[in-house]
């Protein structure tokens, strides 16, 4: 089955949202559990069990931490029992192959299970959470399952730690200024996607197919321009969808993006990038590790397994390692050196360095091999057939003004402008009447364009 969110979330979430509204209080978690469920067996009718199984085996982990609090052995054993067996299931399902294959050992892989990153990295840290009495225990199952199965987030995030809503799973307020907000973010989001993300994500499909030996200058850098602006359109709309969605629900989710490709560094880049994801690998990896408090090695070695594991959180393959330590050395040497002079250089130069790396980074992110990421940068200088070819003329043409308008829409100019014209001209009664008469217009084009497309992949579902 073609798993689709998007449709989902455009046919059944009304129905969802009014059985929410009307449920009573005690019955909203049992909804939001339900829908969850129902929302991931729709692409994965038989991994919500395992997603099930290991939520049952975080909550008794949480009840076993809170019980025996004052013994320090029984505690321990419960969080190991749970990061061994989340742990454990990750590796089999994502990583067993690639292992397998470094050994020369043949073994079937089984399919991967949508969002199992997203899902056990969230579910374990309530449990990490727990043995470091950050947070409250969660007596009631349901409640705990509904936090984990949150379907707006559940299968491409961003990660919601249970510290980030353990207040709203017991007591949340629903409001109609919250229900307006959501529904503008979520339409932002869905924009993104449907619009920008996925009509530029085909001139990436074309090119990705093609052979590397023959691709011009222009084509191979189209192309992966084109992926630039797909995947950060792509996922951070999906941030935006469930942000929104989260709000009408009374949640209030982190933020996951905040314009990346305007950074000036790629320490900034990553400040600004899948934030969640950032965030939770400095409070569970590099702070345990010893952060920066233990002198400079110490640093950019816990800097350097840091990268490592977000490379390899991202997939089994040598191209995400090698990925994750390429954008580590970089934040190293940032650190020791030229992050100081970047900061003296003019803005410019510092968004045209990041985003250039950011973009080679690209390369080594969605090529199938280690070979196919070389012959690709190759074709980026020149290896390939010159230039510029028909093929690289015709994209050129065909993609100038969309690329035109994903670079503008990655920055901040728009909100800039709007609170320009808030202050300066005493707009805001008309924007109070103009936005939903906008949201409901772009609504009505998105549903149009959903109706007639084909074309809706998740980037980060795989992940």
């Amino acid at each position: 089955m073609v798993f689709s969110s998007v449709m989902f979330m455009y046919f059944f979430l009304p129905c969802v949202l009014l059985l929410y509204y009307v449920s009573p209080k005690k019955f909203k978690n049992l909804v939001i559990l339900a829908s969850g469920l129902f929302f991931y067996a729709w692409g994965e009718p038989v991994y919500v069990f395992l997603m099930l199984f290991t939520t049952f085996v975080d909550y008794m982990a949480g009840l076993f931490i809170h019980k025996y609090d004052k013994q320090p052995k029984k505690r321990t054993y419960a969080l190991l029992g749970s990061l061994i067996i989340n742990l454990g299931i990750l590796f089999v399902f994502k990583y067993s192959g690639f292992v397998a294959d470094i050994f020369g050992i043949d073994i079937e892989t089984l399919p991967l299970p949508i969002g199992i990153s997203f899902y056990t990295f969230q579910s374990i840290s309530y449990t990490i959470d727990m043995y470091l009495r950050k947070i409250k225990v969660q007596k009631s199952f349901i409640n705990y399952a509904a936090y984990v199965t949150l379907f707006p987030q559940i299968v491409a995030g961003p990660i919601v730690r249970y510290e980030d809503v353990q207040n709203e799973i017991n007591h949340r307020k629903i409001n109609g200024v919250l229900i307006g907000e959501g529904v503008g973010i979520f339409i932002k989001g869905l924009f993104k996607k449907l619009f920008l993300a996925n009509s530029i994500g085909m001139l990436w499909s074309e090119v990705k197919a093609m052979d590397y030996s023959e691709i011009s200058v222009v084509t191979a850098w189209l192309g992966i321009l084109a992926f630039t602006f797909q995947i950060y359109y792509d996922f951070s709309g999906y941030s935006d969808m469930a942000v929104g969605l989260g709000k009408m629900l009374g949640f209030n989710f982190p933020e996951n993006f905040r314009h990346p490709y305007i950074s000036r560094s790629i320490s900034e880049f990553w400040r600004r990038w899948h934030i969640t994801l950032g965030s939770w690998f400095r409070s569970y990896v590099y702070i345990p590790l010893g952060g920066n408090r233990k002198g400079l090695a110490k640093t950019l070695r816990n800097l350097l397994i840091v990268w490592g594991l977000t490379g390899l959180w991202h997939g089994a393959s040598w191209n995400f390692i090698l990925w994750g330590l390429y954008f580590g050395l970089i934040i190293i040497i940032e650190k020791l050196f030229l992050g100081r002079k970047l900061k003296r250089l003019r803005p410019w130069v510092g968004n045209a360095y990041t985003f250039i790396l950011v973009v080679f980074g690209w390369v080594l992110f969605d090529t199938n091999t280690l070979g196919d990421a070389v012959s690709y940068l190759g074709a980026m200088f020149g290896a390939g057939s010159g230039f510029l070819d028909t093929v690289g003329a015709y994209e050129f043409k065909n993609y100038f003004v969309l690329f035109i308008l994903c670079a503008v829409g990655s920055t901040e100019i728009f909100g800039r402008t709007v609170k320009k014209l808030q202050r300066y001209y005493g707009v805001s009664k008309i924007m109070c009447y103009a936005t939903p008469i906008v949201q409901a217009a772009v609504l009505l084009m998105c549903t149009a364009y959903l109706v007639d497309s084909t074309y809706n992949p998740f980037l980060y579902f795989r992940f």
